[in-house]
């Protein structure tokens, strides 16, 4: 059985986010899915398979922690949408039938990838006792970001404050059901990114998410609303760091990124 790990929202090896993906014939039990996961010990691993008989999607998706199924992942599906493309398992756009609805992955002729995502529902709420504790830094505002996402969002003062976090893991994980979103407005926007973020979601297994889609179906309209433009680039500053294109169009987000294939092999416990 093949298994790759992809490295997404990048055009360089060992950057962005790595997911291992697997083509396959039928989803297995469960617990196969969540042992191959934890033996991968990526932020996601996405498990996929060919839809026949379905007029709304092509293929099937699921996306698994080293911990748990999650709802819903970007970078993993940019990874699959690669793979299929780059082994010719599907030409053209795919549709991906997932626990999010059809998600739809549309190469570009730059060799990148547009994902059609849900936008998350943000609603503001209160800056939560203990959290700047936790964070280590004090948030200006706080926004739930609706059940597919899952983070707490907050604002923070500037990206060197963003970049300069050291979080208290353990009590970050009692404010969310995933984790907590970290950002600010970018220092320099002409250095190629308009808002800067970190992502922490202990509750899943993952200390801190190198870069991430389905935050970004966030932080697209938090930082269009502000910075009044429905196009615009997000960096995750994390230690691989990663590019987000993200578009704003009512209640869907575009996320775009490139991916790039660092290993091609064989799993042997099939």
């Amino acid at each position: 059985m093949r298994i790759r790990i992809v490295d997404a929202f990048t055009d360089r090896p060992f950057r962005g986010n790595p997911a291992g993906v697997l083509l396959l014939d039928a989803f297995p039990a469960d617990d196969w899915l969540q042992n191959v996961a934890m033996e991968v010990n990526h932020a996601e691993t996405a498990f996929a398979h060919r839809l026949t008989d379905d007029a709304h999607a092509d293929w099937a998706l699921r996306w698994f922690t080293p911990a748990a199924e999650v709802a819903m992942c970007g970078h993993a599906t940019l990874a699959t949408a690669h793979v299929l493309r780059t082994t010719g398992a599907h030409e053209g756009p795919v549709r991906f039938a997932t626990r999010s609805g059809v998600l739809v992955a549309t190469p570009q002729e730059d060799g990148s990838f547009v994902l059609d995502f849900p936008t998350a529902p943000l609603t503001a709420s209160a800056i939560p006792d203990g959290v700047a504790e936790a964070l280590g830094a004090q948030p200006l505002s706080a926004y739930d970001t609706g059940p597919n996402v899952g983070d707490l969002l907050v604002e923070l003062a500037d990206e060197k404050t963003v970049r300069s976090l050291a979080p208290d893991l353990k009590s970050l994980g009692a404010y969310s059901e995933r984790g907590v979103i970290a950002t600010a407005r970018a220092e320099d926007p002409s250095q190629g990114h308009d808002y800067v973020s970190r992502c922490f979601f202990p509750n899943i297994g993952i200390d801190e998410d190198p870069v991430t889609g389905s935050a970004h179906t966030a932080l697209a309209p938090f930082w269009s609303e502000r910075l009044g433009r429905a196009a615009l680039t997000g960096l995750q500053a994390s230690r691989r760091s990663g590019l987000v294109r993200t578009e704003v169009r009512g209640d869907r987000t575009l996320l775009g990124g490139r991916a790039v294939t660092v290993i091609d092999g064989e799993l042997l416990a099939g």
